[in-house]
């Protein structure tokens, strides 16, 4: 075989092998900013009720996907709440940042201009107190789950419209009058916003 031959075998080999990588979906990747509503369950232990001012805030999310219908997100989420310990004489509260780191598995069902889409994945929330002198900043490992759809506006720019739950352990702020009093929660975060494909 001449060698002009053996290049152009090797050429058409190698733009066979490529055909796939130009298959990819054209945007894969996507950046979202919602504002959300934070609604957290209240626990009780040992008489002992915690709880948390209904709140807002906003999440900021970047989508990475592999195929049509599966990738991956990483999230930061804002807002602020209250969080008090009632030991019977009334409520003591610490009003509160909290920070939502995580990162989630999503499964999307690609339509014309409806996308809708489920996710499950872990992070961490961070409840910082702004104004309480025996408490300090707490980290909670959480559990996320949620769902949603993506209504599109145009080719890149859509609507998100989700429901987000948190699972995760109430947080005592590592005071020791709250120790112990901790129990697996809930927070609810319906949110809204824009994104961009790119």
């Amino acid at each position: 075989m001449s060698k002009s031959r053996s290049l152009a075998v090797v050429l058409a080999g190698a733009a066979l092998f490529s055909i796939p990588a130009f298959s990819q979906p054209e945007n894969r990747s996507e950046a979202s900013v919602q504002f959300m509503g934070t609604f957290p369950k209240s626990t009780m232990q040992d008489g002992v009720r915690q709880s948390s001012t209904d709140g807002g805030g906003v999440l900021a999310s970047y989508r990475f996907f592999f195929t049509r219908r599966m990738g991956v997100e990483v999230n930061y989420g804002y807002s602020r709440t209250t969080q008090s310990y009632d030991f019977g004489a009334g409520p003591l509260g610490d009003s509160t940042n909290q920070h939502e780191v995580s990162a989630a598995y999503v499964f999307r069902f690609p339509m014309r201009r409806v996308t809708p889409f489920v996710e499950a994945g872990a992070g961490g929330l961070i409840f910082s107190p702004r104004n309480a002198v025996a408490s300090s900043t707490q980290g909670r490992a959480a559990f996320l789950y949620g769902g949603g759809a993506d209504i599109g506006i145009t080719h890149r720019l859509f609507v998100r419209a989700a429901y987000r739950g948190l699972v995760y352990s109430s947080p005592t702020f590592d005071n020791p009058v709250n120790e112990g009093f901790d129990r697996v929660t809930h927070q609810a975060e319906p949110s809204i916003g824009l994104g961009f494909r790119f």
